[in-house]
């Protein structure tokens, strides 16, 4: 599956709809977050069934602001709509294979009770 370009038109649909979401928070002027590109689209390629999306900080700073994303390059991990790890800085392909491997074999029972007890809370 191709990287797509998340943005404020499409970052909440996409969440909603896909079950496990990897999203790079990148500018074009930050040397680093360029250089991760390749591999970061190199690594969507061996994951058909993962979402690989980027934000451009510089052209959607409403998204990077709701996240509180300080430092760039980037990445923040999203299964069932809950965000279960945040990487920041340049990392290898190896990384961040490990990385969704753990996202992969994480249980995520513990965050889906969290999510329904606190919308028994708004009730």
């Amino acid at each position: 599956m191709a990287v797509v370009a998340l943005t404020k038109a499409n970052f909440k649909a996409t969440i909603e709809s896909n079950a496990f979401v990897i999203v790079d928070f990148w500018a074009p002027w930050c040397e680093p977050c360029v250089a991760f590109t390749p591999t970061f689209k190199a690594v969507s390629e061996n994951h058909p069934d993962i979402v690989f999306g980027m934000v451009d900080t510089e052209a959607d700073p409403e998204i990077s602001a709701y996240f509180e994303v300080a430092q760039i390059p980037g990445i923040l991990i999203i299964r069932d709509q809950a965000g279960i790890h945040t990487q920041v800085g340049e990392i290898g392909a190896a990384a961040l294979e490990e990385i969704i491997k753990w996202a992969r074999e994480r249980d995520m029972t513990a965050v889906h009770e969290h999510y329904a007890a606190e919308a028994q809370k708004k009730h």
